[in-house]
């Protein structure tokens, strides 16, 4: 969805499937254009409105791009890769906007591509998780390395970690590993923190473990959520009692989930 100050973008078609535009530019001193990712359909069109905006007369522009499209692909190890997020950076970079506000980047790969690129606050929203699951007999869990360094050190909070066990073919996760606080898992209620969730493999593999090592009750906040994660185990399944996440990404709802409005 993109909306331009406050207003939802209508994206027509002509019949042969290309964009049909229209879109009154308000004259103000400062503009912005706010894209919740859910097509890529969505970067063609923000490419056009944006030079209509330039066009006339928009000086200062804004993008708040709370999840960034394209951020796991941040690198490259075969000649048939392609590195979309570099070109993904390449195009929003192009557009020359003033301010690029994004939220939780999966790396800093992103970080360094994209400029003018400002942060929206996410720790807000993890302190929601946590006081909403309740911060008594609370242990946090970070699936991986990448987890504790992005968020550790913020939340401050007694913590286990995961370390997968994944074909690096497939990608697949075939198991997982735990590490820290692993003596104080038990009869615990366990809030896992992340970044992205798609159908939620890492997740199911980190619930199990924990179950297996006598926790209470396994929860997840991840800040962007995809909606499929409807095709995976967590929605169905009783391992994750309870999700939260934001609304950068998830369209669908359910009982088992809580959606936090991003503040723009």
């Amino acid at each position: 969805m993109l909306k331009y100050n406050e207003h939802e973008v209508k994206i027509g078609h002509y019949p042969d499937g290309t964009i049909l535009l229209k879109q009154k530019v308000v004259a103000t001193e400062k503009a912005h254009i706010e894209w919740r990712y859910e097509n890529s359909e969505e970067l063609v069109t923000l490419i056009f409105l944006t030079k209509h905006l330039r066009t006339h007369g928009v000086k200062y522009l804004a993008l708040y791009m709370p999840y960034v499209p394209n951020a796991r692909q941040d690198r490259v190890k075969h000649d048939e890769d392609v590195f979309t997020l570099k070109y993904f950076a390449e195009v929003i970079n192009s557009l020359a906007f003033d301010e690029v506000w994004v939220m939780d980047t999966h790396s800093s790969v992103t970080d360094a591509l994209i400029n003018n690129i400002c942060y929206l606050e996410h720790m807000p929203y993890i302190k929601h998780a946590i006081s909403d699951v309740g911060a008594n007999n609370l242990l946090l869990f970070y699936p991986d390395q990448g987890s504790v360094k992005r968020y550790a050190d913020d939340v401050g909070m007694e913590y286990a970690f995961g370390i997968k066990n994944r074909d690096w073919e497939t990608g697949k996760i075939l198991g997982l590993d735990v590490a820290g606080s692993v003596d104080k898992i038990k009869d615990r209620k366990i809030l896992i923190i992340d970044d992205i969730c798609s159908k939620g493999g890492t997740f199911y593999h980190s619930a199990k473990k924990l179950k297996e090592l006598g926790a209470a009750e396994v929860y997840l906040y991840v800040t962007h959520c995809e909606n499929t994660v409807f095709d995976g185990e967590l929605i169905s399944g009783d391992l994750v009692k309870h999700i939260y996440t934001t609304n950068s990404l998830l369209t669908k709802t359910d009982d088992k989930i809580t959606v936090y409005d991003i503040l723009i």
